[in-house]
């Protein structure tokens, strides 16, 4: 198994060429010739760019965890979310142009996008619970992908944001945001509206299944000669 130094230097190997030549200009040999490392060992750590690429969202997102402000726990949820997607893009920024050459991979390549999108929505998951906002159930999945989305669309202004308060970037993410919460506050209203007429259908349901018609339906049915 190899150490953790080990897989650091693989990983910022891998951001390296993907940065120097795309997501198909390189091979996983490249990777070993530029990490320093056996075939053998990058095999073992890393089956694939993919594994390369989880291991760095991963990171990514270790990073932002250990770095969330216990200040802003205080603060409207809104708030906490913006704070912690801003230090995601601050811990992304060494690594711009390896992201810059990921976002032209997917949008060329649709299956790269589907394998990406299932990271992102793990990452985006952790970001909403480090916001203090609950990560699980129907609802949190719908906010996750949303969220992978929204914060595609502020990437691509942040990759060309050149000023160093990335005042165009917090532009984008506010409006993000905002957008988001009028959609979340629909599915809501929606979702309320909706509640009572499901709960009765569920009681019907239950009530069908529970009468005596169908009880004797199911004691006929077990004691037919096809039932054995």
């Amino acid at each position: 198994m190899a150490t953790a130094k080990t897989r650091q230097k693989i990983v910022a190997s891998f951001l390296s060429l993907l940065g120097e030549k795309g997501w198909h200009g390189f091979e996983m040999a490249d990777v070993a010739r530029e990490a320093g490392v056996k075939l053998s060992v990058l095999r073992a750590e890393f089956p694939g760019k993919t594994a390369c690429l989880r291991a760095f969202l991963s990171d990514i997102d270790q990073k932002v965890l250990d770095s969330i402000d216990p200040d802003m726990d205080d603060e409207p949820a809104r708030e906490r979310l913006f704070d912690v997607l801003m230090t995601r893009l601050d811990t992304l920024s060494p690594h711009r142009e390896a992201i810059r050459a990921l976002r032209k991979a997917v949008q060329r390549d649709p299956q790269l996008a589907l394998k990406l999108n299932r990271e992102a929505v793990t990452s985006q998951r952790w970001m909403l619970t480090a916001a203090g906002i609950p990560a699980a159930g129907p609802r949190a999945a719908l906010m996750s992908q949303a969220l992978v989305v929204a914060f595609a669309r502020v990437v691509d202004v942040w990759l060309d944001d050149e000023d160093p308060g990335l005042a165009r970037t917090m532009s984008a993410l506010a409006r993000q945001l905002d957008e988001g919460e009028v959609w979340m506050g629909r599915l809501d209203r929606v979702g309320r509206f909706l509640k009572p007429f499901l709960t009765r259908a569920r009681e019907r349901g239950t009530r069908q299944d529970d009468s005596p018609s169908q009880a004797d339906g199911r004691e006929e049915a077990g004691a037919s000669p096809s039932a054995a």
